[in-house]
């Protein structure tokens, strides 16, 4: 890719951005500035991936085609004020800030910016990621693209439109969480019925991991491929049965309406 990429913040999903882009080769290491106010973090960084780093987010902006805005969503408006001198004419801008909107950095930068708002999720930093890209209402259709390769490579990466960014924390941005959640229930039991704890974690996780390839690569329903391991009078049966009854669904449903009214809740 033709440019330079920038990143403000050099925490572990701002790491996991670099690294992807860095191994699919969407851009070379000379082409990558990032700055933050500890430089632990960024001689790491270069020592790693041999980046440009520097502890001046002014610089990192100057030279930077597309930039990344990899900060806590408190101190976004904070380092807006700072580069908003310094953005080049034309360059996007990506936050991966949580309830910070587009309309409110659209206002701390006082002028039009190329602003993309992305949701990425923390698998991004095992190369299985899944990002929500929101462009803002001067990024351009090729300008879109870009930022969607980018954070593809990390997973996959698709292009939404901001009034979904609730749905999307729910679905994939906190949904890690509650997949974690099942496979420690499922390991615990499965230590229960004797199985080594070590092994347990591996058998559940991977059970998950090979079920979601499945979801994806085939194609099927969901509910197409779970009737396929449901065998007549089986042991499949009696444990789907118990998870109704238990109300697995009724609780999922339950959980991603909090978590989008949290999410709406934040953005206000």
């Amino acid at each position: 890719m033709k440019g330079n990429i920038g990143f403000i913040g050099a925490g572990n999903m701002a790491g996991a951005i670099i690294r992807g882009v860095l191994q699919k080769k969407i851009f070379l290491p000379e082409q990558v500035w990032a700055s933050a106010p500890s430089m632990t973090h960024l001689s790491s960084l270069q020592q790693d991936c041999q980046i440009h780093i520097t502890p001046d987010n002014r610089e990192t902006a100057a030279q930077s085609d597309i930039l990344v805005l990899a900060v806590k969503p408190y101190l976004i408006a904070p380092v807006i004020e700072q580069i908003k001198d310094c953005v080049k004419p034309g360059a996007i801008v990506v936050s991966i800030a949580a309830g910070v909107t587009l309309a409110q950095m659209d206002e701390s930068f006082e002028k039009p910016v190329h602003l993309v708002r992305v949701m990425p999720n923390t698998p991004c930093m095992v190369g299985e990621g899944m990002s929500a890209i929101f462009p803002g209402r001067w990024v351009t259709q090729d300008e879109t693209e870009e930022v969607r390769s980018i954070f593809a490579a990390l997973g996959r990466a698709e292009v939404l439109d901001e009034r979904l960014i609730d749905v999307v924390g729910a679905v994939s941005g906190s949904s890690p969480a509650y997949v974690y959640l099942f496979i420690e229930a499922m390991a615990d039991a499965a230590v229960k019925g004797g199985m080594p704890r070590a092994q347990a974690y591996q058998f559940a996780a991977q059970a998950v991991l090979g079920a979601a390839k499945m979801v994806l690569e085939t194609g099927l329903h969901p509910g197409a491929l779970k009737d396929m391991v449901c065998s007549p009078g089986g042991t499949t049966i009696e444990a789907i049965e118990v998870l109704e009854q238990k109300g697995m669904r009724g609780a999922v449903f339950a959980a991603m309406d909090a978590c989008m009214e949290k999410s709406a809740k934040m953005s206000k």
